[in-house]
């Protein structure tokens, strides 16, 4: 029913600051791991689509700096904006396929409108999110970061054979085993100091492993300069759509939708591992994850380059080094701005050998799998749910695949929206779960002020559910009971000196063989859900209110409390009879 009180391997917590040699080395590997895929992204896109060298060179240096600006907002927090954990942000490789059809058929300032333009619906959806808390479930959640792993794999196993074609045979595989083994070994058995420094010891390892075979190629390094800004080479907006514009425009507010779902389950997964003792899940940390992630967009249409993402890769760092601190948000943010501002030091990053960067994102994608798995069995799983999970992901793999009707799909519209495996299985889910929403039992709905004259009638609607459920008397009292013991906890937590109660409204429903009911109202101070873990274990009662969550605790079969800016949302399910 609510979340047990496991210790997690976590050396420090969001709100603790290592010594600053800890949050260096954590944020330059960091840095090190999401730098590659940040340029290398823009340099794919760019090249499929065709564009001049002095765009490629602009593009990459503003995915930088945005990158960096973002990652340390995420982690700072600025108003709503951000999440306050370590999230890091990096172009968005969802985008591929829009982008380089935006590039081909406009050029940079129509692809710059459109991330412009559709980056607002990422802020809208923030603001809106406890309205589309029925559709964005965890599920949803879980399952879509499980898609990213899926997507993202065929693409680590391509570069572990990327080597040069007069490299040895025995090349890629000793460069790649090599790393996962020092990867894994330091995970697996390294005390918690090594553990820390995992990923740049293995990777580390990696390169000199692959350098005698000629896989670590310095001309680059060498050719690149010192210090550079190539200000002079921003595309601009195009203040003018044309028909170009307007065909693309569905699909990119589609894939920043399902961009935001990824953020989304990001938001959530992050609080998971970077406290020592789990606490529910705050849904004003993902809703400032949704409004930084929307700004990184925001300012990428406006520089001219992809937009921005979260990486999921956050999480599985978060988890193998047991480092979570704000602190070392920052210190990766400036890492980037760093990196942007100085060619080589990207350069040299960007020369690791793909062999070695694969075996090394090969765990960290396999961590983030299990991640998204979590997150799905810990909401409950029954045949519904299973099913979405099992459907969409499949789905999403065949897509990604071009196994599902590539023929028909063809190029065009539905072919750029179903030719990623996140985005297709994302959408199957999506529509799955608001089937599942639109075609369960009606809800019976109260308005009412939060204060003790709200009991009778809160009282009347269960004892009127109960009796259509034919319920016997000791059920009916049951429910009555949990819905009397919630609005306890509420009013619990109202706040003496507020001249105004908040205001209250109460939804039930039938659930299975059970009864769901769910309390919206203004956010309060305190999370039920985690008071409900806190007393689990305690011997004596500290005072009398805590009678009512233990009550509670008994009688209700699950208890879950979202907490948004704008409403309290506690959703209490009630076992009927068997």
């Amino acid at each position: 029913m609510t979340q047990a009180h496991e210790n997690r391997e976590v050396r420090y917590e969001p709100d603790e600051s290592p010594p600053l040699p800890v949050a260096l080395g954590a944020g330059l590997q960091a840095a090190t791991v999401i730098v590659a895929p940040v340029v290398l992204t823009v340099v794919i896109v760019a090249r499929i689509a065709d564009q001049a060298e002095s765009y490629i060179t602009w593009g990459v240096f503003a995915a930088l700096v945005i990158s960096g600006l973002t990652t340390a907002l995420q982690a700072r927090r600025l108003g709503r904006i951000g999440s306050g954990h370590v999230l890091i942000m990096g172009t968005s490789g969802a985008f591929i396929a829009v982008c380089v059809a935006a590039l081909v058929n406009g050029g940079p300032a129509t692809m710059a409108s459109l991330v412009v333009v559709s980056s607002l619906f990422q802020f809208l959806m923030a603001n809106r999110l406890s309205w589309l808390r029925r559709v964005f479930t965890p599920v949803v959640a879980g399952t879509v970061i499980m898609l990213i792993a899926a997507t993202v794999m065929p693409l680590i196993f391509d570069a572990l054979t990327d080597v040069p074609a007069e490299a040895s045979d025995a090349a890629a595989p000793i460069a790649a085993l090599v790393t996962l083994l020092a990867v894994g070994g330091l995970i697996l058995r390294a005390p918690p100091a090594f553990r820390l420094w995992s990923p740049v010891i293995g990777v580390a390892v990696g390169c000199l492993v692959a350098a005698p075979f000629g896989l670590y190629d310095l001309d680059p390094v060498l050719d690149a300069s010192w210090i550079g800004a190539p200000f002079s080479s921003w595309p601009g907006l195009d203040l003018t759509p044309g028909p170009e514009f307007w065909e693309l425009l569905p699909a990119f507010v589609v894939v920043t939708l399902v961009g935001a779902i990824e953020t989304l389950g990001d938001g959530v997964a992050i609080q998971r591992v970077s406290r020592r003792v789990p606490r529910a899940t705050d849904f004003r940390v993902v809703q400032g994850a949704l409004n930084a992630d929307g700004m990184g967009n925001l300012l990428s249409g406006i520089a001219g380059t992809l937009p921005n993402t979260t990486y999921s890769t956050s999480i599985s760092l978060a988890e193998v080094t047991g480092v979570a601190s704000r602190r070392v948000g920052v210190v990766i943010g400036a890492f980037f701005l760093g990196f942007a501002f100085l060619p080589k030091a990207a350069a040299l990053l960007i020369s690791i050998p793909p062999p070695v960067a694969a075996a090394y994102m090969l765990v960290l994608v396999s961590l983030l799998f299990v991640q998204g798995a979590k997150i799905v069995v810990q909401d409950g799983l029954d045949h519904r749910k299973a099913l979405l999970v099992g459907v969409s992901f499949w789905m999403g793999a065949g897509f990604q695949n071009q196994w599902i009707f590539p023929d028909l799909l063809g190029e065009g519209f539905l072919g750029v929206l179903f030719g990623n495996g996140m985005t297709g299985g994302a959408i199957v889910a999506i529509l799955m779960m608001a089937f599942m929403e639109a075609t369960g039992s009606r809800r019976k709905k109260l308005d009412l002020p939060l204060d003790w004259d709200a009991l009778p009638k809160l009282e009347g609607l269960l004892r009127a559910l109960a009796s259509r459920s034919r319920w016997d008397p000791a059920l009916e009292d049951r429910l009555v009971l949990v819905g009397e013991e919630t609005l306890s906890s509420l009013l619990a937590e109202e706040d003496d000196s507020s001249t105004e109660p908040r205001h209250l409204v109460v939804t039930a429903r039938p659930a299975g063989d059970g009864v769901e009911l769910e309390f919206l109202c203004g956010s309060g101070r305190e999370n039920l859900e985690d008071r409900l873990s806190y007393i689990r274990d305690a011997q004596e009662i500290p005072d009398a209110r805590e009678m009512s969550f233990r009550l509670l605790q008994h009688y209700a079969s699950s208890v879950r409390h979202h907490k948004y800016h704008d409403v309290d949302i506690v959703t209490v399910n009630v076992a009927g009879p068997r």
